[in-house]
């Protein structure tokens, strides 16, 4: 029989083998119950709190006039900024038009920059998002593809839950299947921490409906690597 220390060390392992094999568990960002009660501002108080007593454990002087106020700026930014997209109330209103000019070929947005945080380890995933669909009758504003992909970006991530994320909401807005989405990103929990490589990149992609074809996975890759 394993001893309390053993169980609790092999446990240790297994989360931190979790995190460097870059599981995730569904496409949804998974979220308690209850996870709205608070306000904002109420989350903010504290997770100021909370953040002060780390840098407490970790023996930094809060008096210090550059450090005082960092349990705030950690707060407010965590919120309102990089994860502002766990709040559904932050999700982009999308307005949708009649394709009028008849454009039945595939629109690419390519080069979306998105700066998202590896759930296992709070650190930055640096990357672009390509973004393509082909009209079913109706076509969305451009700068709202930017829009779906930041919402999605902002919060704990896992690269290949946003891929699904963002496919799965531009086919329910646009009503088709025929959507495609691939990131290419650089993960900081892999080039800072851990095995410190610093020129590897992750891609992962999603084809929907007529971008299963191979023609159409070819047209859209010499549309990007223009």
């Amino acid at each position: 029989m394993l001893i309390e220390t053993e169980k609790i060390s092999l446990t240790d392992q297994r989360i931190e083998d979790i995190g460097d094999d870059h599981l995730y568990t569904g496409l949804e960002t998974p979220m308690r119950q209850g996870a709205f009660e608070l306000s904002n501002t109420e989350k903010k108080e504290k997770i100021a709190h909370l953040f002060a007593e780390i840098m407490d454990v970790m023996g930094l002087d809060l008096n210090d006039d550059s450090l005082q106020g960092t349990p705030k700026r950690v707060a407010k930014m965590y919120i309102d900024e990089i994860f502002s997209g766990l709040d559904p109330k932050n999700k982009p209103k999308i307005a949708l038009f009649d394709n009028k000019y008849k454009y039945n070929q595939m629109l690419v947005e390519k080069n979306i920059t998105f700066y998202s945080n590896c759930e296992h380890h709070f650190v930055p995933i640096i990357g672009k998002a390509h973004v393509a669909y082909i009209s079913s009758g109706k076509v969305i504003g451009l700068s709202k593809l930017n829009r779906i992909v930041q919402y999605y970006a902002k919060r704990p991530q896992v690269q290949e839950r946003l891929t699904h994320q963002i496919a799965e909401d531009l086919k329910a807005i646009l009503g088709t299947d025929d959507v495609a989405v691939i990131i290419d990103a650089k993960h900081l929990c892999v080039s800072s921490r851990g095995i410190k490589d610093d020129t590897s990149a992750t891609v992962t992609s999603y084809y929907g409906g007529a971008f299963n074809e191979t023609s159409k996975i070819s047209e859209l890759q010499n549309y990007i690597n223009v």
